[in-house]
């Protein structure tokens, strides 16, 4: 039970900081089309710091599906990449059919696929 308690409290950590991170900045939401706080609520636990890559949901790919993921990495800070691990992020993205572009920047991470 203290292993799944500390799981859900993690991932409402991570959804919480990029909730608080992300809403600060109101032209995220303004500029990027699709739904950029789906994104956040249901693809957050997907690109935890901690444990393995693991495939995404289909709740989650809907909203990669709809979400202009370039706009949204210009908009990735470091304290955002405190919370979420860029490379899961990027095989989400993959793993949902809208991989990113060769020598993309998303964040501070360049990614070459």
């Amino acid at each position: 039970m203290a292993i799944s308690t500390s799981h859900f409290m993690y991932f409402a950590i991570v959804v919480c900081s990029l909730a608080i991170i992300l809403g600060n900045n109101n032209s995220v939401s303004a500029q990027c089309q699709g739904d950029v706080q789906g994104l956040m609520e249901q693809c957050a636990r997907y690109v935890q710091k901690s444990g393995p890559k693991i495939q995404p949901s289909g709740g989650c790919c809907g909203v990669v599906k709809n979400v202009d993921l370039s706009c949204v990495c210009n908009h990735i800070t470091v304290e955002v990449e405190s919370v979420i691990n860029m490379e899961k992020a990027a095989f989400i993205a993959e793993s949902c059919g809208k991989p990113l572009a060769h020598g993309s920047q998303c964040g501070s991470k360049i990614f070459h696929q």
